[in-house]
């Protein structure tokens, strides 16, 4: 086995709890202050739990005073958190990180290697496929590699891998068999990963050696027959025993990864406990660490699945299970923290899996259209092929971007990340559909047989729009984090206002930065000196789309008020909006190092940038028009009740044109 130190960074991100939105400074009569309450709101998942907003809750205004006060303090360096307030933060995107010592990168390389050996030498995506598990000699290989666990710490037996380091091993598993890329990411990256980061001392020196070899296998247990994004309704209990020494645990769990092969699970029950203030009873998740060998643990048959064939999918089941109390992971009642985190930190993985995915499929059609005549030429030649090219390498450069980009931020210690980790989840997935499809289409009928093999990426993509978060609550997720802090710093401006003369020049610059923005003129945001001279004309239309994104959030804020949480028409739009953004951010720091260092491809890197920069800022202001529009009430309202009207029928209203 591979094992060596690496120095480990642990992120840890928690949302805040509460949004506030202000009157708007123009002196429109508005509320003075709106409160959008996250605490008691009900949780969101879809495989792994993800916070999101569904219906306000109240809270006592001690405690949002005191949470409103710690936000305002705390000025995040996140990109993504100022850019709904119209604000570039430069410390998290420019220059793009290097995160790798010269240890840790020539350690790397070792790895490189071997790894892509084995799986051009060893590991078949196609029996695996066929088979519909990972044949048992990749199994073996992959555990005498040190593959399940990448990122435990040398001292218990792991690699000790940074962020960065996993993410260049686990692209290199994407580009070649997402099944095997599944068990082992189920395994890693959410499985054992609350162990990682929550676990006690104890907790890590029993349990993480042995699946840091993968002599145990882990599985991460949330979703239910009852809950699939709704995680709050979940109905698995643990039930602490009058001894106070163990938890009795009952209830079942679908759609679980490695759930035949594990041994060691992540599980997220309902836990009575005594609100402290009321005296009353009160179910709170808790996440434990559940064993099989405690007994009462079982699964049901592998599921039959469309794609990630060779990872196994099961039920769960827990009857009566007596875990001990020590098992606890985290916080009693703090299951909600804890599955959060897990997400947040492993969200980075799955972009860069699937920029490995996306360049072997590439390869497949770039290979075949240099080589395929028709009408004479080369097809590559002809324009409808270069643009598919074209716009296939724009979305695995801006992937392969956000994913290092993210890993980096976690390695210098970032810890303000979710809303790009989010993005990077939402946009790598849609990206490798698209390439993939694209990549079909470009190999024509060849790339339709299953010998190509493109077909099989497909099939195994389909899932990660949906998994570990499915992309339609991210978008709300990316979009309400990015209210609550806009709405906070609304908040502290409010603030200002009643003491006009101490904070004169603070509230002058608010001012003349909106009479500046209503005039179409610029607010004297720049990345100038963050970016290379010849990316200027790119960076100025992401200046320019980041004002406008920053005003309309506040008209927004402004308008609905606390009922922006309802409004999923407008918040699909506001997180579309935000994607582009970062992804112009990303690559203009990525090709700004490019051209800086005089690399070969610098001028090729531009060209994506600049490229990707004029579409991406075509398209926020474009949705930035139609959130202003009177028209976009009415769009949505049209939306709204077609809707209605097919689910009522219970499929199409229209007649067929022939009558019948």
């Amino acid at each position: 086995m591979l094992l060596r130190k690496v120095s480990q960074s642990s992120s840890l991100s928690v949302c805040g709890s509460i949004l506030r939105n202000p009157a708007v400074l123009s002196g429109a009569p508005r509320p003075a202050a709106i409160v959008l309450a996250v605490p008691g709101g009900r949780l969101y998942a879809s495989q792994a739990a993800q916070a999101v907003l569904d219906k306000p809750a109240a809270v006592g205004s001690d405690v949002a005073s005191k949470v409103e006060k710690k936000a305002i303090a705390a000025e995040s360096k996140s990109f993504a958190v100022n850019m709904f307030k119209g604000q570039i933060a430069t410390p998290q995107v420019f220059p793009f990180p290097k995160a790798l010592s010269d240890e840790q990168e020539q350690f790397l390389q070792e790895l490189v290697g071997p790894v892509s050996k084995f799986f051009e030498e060893v590991n078949d995506p196609v029996k695996n496929d066929a088979l519909e598990k990972v044949e048992d000699h990749t199994m073996e290989g992959l555990k005498e590699m040190g593959a399940f666990g990448l990122q435990v710490p040398a001292d218990l037996g792991g690699l000790g891998l940074s962020n960065t380091q996993y993410a260049r091993l686990v692209e290199i598993v994407g580009s070649h068999d997402l099944g095997v890329g599944i068990t082992l990411g189920a395994h890693q990256s959410i499985g054992f990963k609350g162990i990682l980061l929550f676990g006690n001392k104890a907790q890590k020196e029993k349990y993480l050696p042995k699946l840091a070899t993968g002599e145990h296998i882990a599985a991460f247990c949330l979703t239910e027959p009852a809950s699939g994004s709704d995680a709050a309704s979940i109905k698995t209990t643990a039930v602490l025993s009058p001894c106070g020494k163990f938890y009795t645990m009952n209830g079942s769990k679908i759609w679980i990864s490695n759930g035949g092969l594990a041994e060691i699970f992540t599980v997220f029950a309902k836990t009575p406990m005594k609100d402290p203030k009321t005296g009353e009873m009160k179910d709170k998740i808790t996440a434990f660490i559940v064993e099989r060998s405690f007994g009462g643990v079982s699964h049901g048959p592998p599921e039959s699945k469309m794609g990630i064939k060779a990872s196994n999918t099961a039920e769960v089941y827990f009857e009566d299970v007596r875990v001990p109390a020590d098992c606890v992971l985290g916080e009693v009642g703090g299951g909600f923290k804890v599955a959060m985190n897990i997400l947040n930190n492993g969200r980075f993985g799955m972009a860069a899996a699937l920029a490995g995915t996306m360049k072997g499929v590439m390869a497949k059609a770039i290979d075949h259209a240099a080589n395929r005549t028709q009408f004479g030429n080369k097809i590559h030649t002809y324009g409808a092929i270069q643009e598919k090219v074209a716009r296939m390498t724009m979305l695995q450069y801006v992937t392969e971007s956000m994913a290092y980009m993210i890993s980096g931020n976690m390695d210098s210690g970032a810890t303000d990340f979710q809303i790009e980790a989010a993005i990077s989840k939402i946009f790598a997935s849609e990206a490798a559909w698209t390439v993939t499809d694209e990549s079909i289409q470009v190999m024509g009928g060849m790339g339709f047989m299953k010998g190509s093999g493109v077909e099989r990426v497909m099939r195994d993509l389909r899932i990660f729009r949906i998994f570990e978060g499915t992309n339609d609550i991210l978008r709300l997720f990316v979009a309400l984090n990015g209210f609550q802090n806009a709405g906070n710093h609304l908040k502290s401006l409010q603030k200002a206002l009643k003491n006009p003369i101490g904070n004169a020049g603070l509230l002058a610059g608010e001012l003349t930065k909106r009479a500046k923005r209503k005039a179409g003129l610029s607010t004297g945001l720049t990345l100038q000196g963050s970016i290379h001279p010849e990316l200027a004309q790119s960076g100025d239309l992401t200046v320019k789309a980041i004002e406008q994104f920053g005003a309309v959030i506040e008209e927004l804020l402004v308008k609905h008020g606390k009922k922006i949480i309802d409004e999923q028409f407008v918040l699909k739009r506001v997180a579309d909006c935000a994607i582009d953004l970062y992804a112009m951010v990303v690559v203009l720091s990525r090709a700004s190092r490019s051209l800086s260092q005089g690399q070969a491809s610098a001028e090729h890197e531009k060209m994506l940038c600049d490229t990707w920069c004029m579409e991406a800022h075509d398209r926020v202001m474009r949705d930035v028009k139609l959130l202003r529009s009177t028209q976009s009430k009415r769009l949505f309202n049209n939306m709204r009740s077609i809707s209605a009207a097919v689910v009522e029928n219970g499929g199409v209203v229209a007649p067929h044109p022939l009558g019948f």
